[in-house]
């Protein structure tokens, strides 16, 4: 299993546009990218890829990183960072079947699936496949489960994809906070490579309006406001799930310059063979 990581930043990307911040200077003048989220896993066996996530920077991402276009692709959740680099594949794809949850959002009064349904309903050559949490189908020979996380006001999910040949495990935490339920983290137990969102380090916790939450046993942050972790809260994450590697992903540019770059915060690019 080869993972790529496509896009590596949050809503706002790395540098932000119009921004002229230490970090995102820092980025400007390193070449350095943390584009819209995504992510692109290849079983090598099959010669299949299977896309996570539909970057607002497709496009970009796939003219600059050396991977094929998507077999199969799947939904995490409807925010746009996440869904509407959907629109991209118009001309570029003859058919593509996109796997999303089929929970209904009691907040949309539809599922993800349905969702996707509605607002690409001019892609024809697209087939949405309903896909229910915690059930595995495969994709692209490759087993993969979504998992309910927390990210209010939507239903939003983590992934665990798993080649069911070699054994090779990843896992995605989804947009999320700490409190990710526990039927949920035992399916992302055990990964070689864990990617985990971490939006901001704690520190910057005392600039959200409400704070952070999920404090650990030094008062530390885990949770930033009400939807995400903190670089504290993701790492946390990968020693609890006894991820071989954790990379931290949907990073904001509002980590300190100094900070910003270092391990385990990832930029895009980044290759793994599992």
């Amino acid at each position: 299993m080869r993972v790529t990581l496509l896009g590596t930043g949050d809503t706002t990307g790395t540098p932000t546009v119009g921004c002229d911040c230490e970090t995102c200077l820092a980025a400007r003048e390193r070449g350095i990218e943390r584009t819209r989220f995504s992510v692109h896993v290849q079983n090598e066996r099959t010669g299949e890829s299977l896309l996570v996530d539909f970057s607002p920077d497709f496009r970009h991402q796939f003219l600059t990183q050396e991977v094929p276009l998507p077999d199969e692709a799947l939904v995490t959740h409807i925010h746009f960072d996440h869904l509407d680099g959907l629109g991209n594949v118009y001309r570029l794809l003859d058919d593509l079947s996109v796997h999303a949850a089929d929970e209904v959002d009691p907040v949309t009064g539809e599922s993800v699936a349905d969702a996707i349904r509605s607002k690409f309903d001019y892609l024809d050559r697209i087939s949405v496949e309903d896909r229910t949490p915690f059930e595995s189908f495969r994709a692209c020979g490759l087993d993969v489960t979504l998992v309910p996380v927390v990210h209010p006001p939507l239903v939003c999910y983590g992934v665990a994809i798993e080649d069911p040949e070699t054994g090779a495990k990843l896992s995605l935490s989804g947009d999320s906070t700490y409190a990710i339920p526990e039927e949920s983290r035992d399916v992302l137990r055990d990964p070689d490579l864990l990617l985990a969102e971490a939006i901001v380090p704690a520190s910057v916790c005392e600039y959200h309006p409400i704070g952070g939450d999920d404090y650990d046993e030094n008062g530390v942050a885990r949770t930033f406001g009400t939807k995400h972790m903190t670089r504290e809260g993701a790492i946390a994450l990968g020693e609890e799930l006894d991820a071989d590697e954790t990379r931290l992903v949907h990073v904001a540019h509002y980590y300190p310059a100094d900070e910003a770059f270092e391990d385990p915060l990832a930029v895009d690019g980044e290759v793994y063979e599992l």
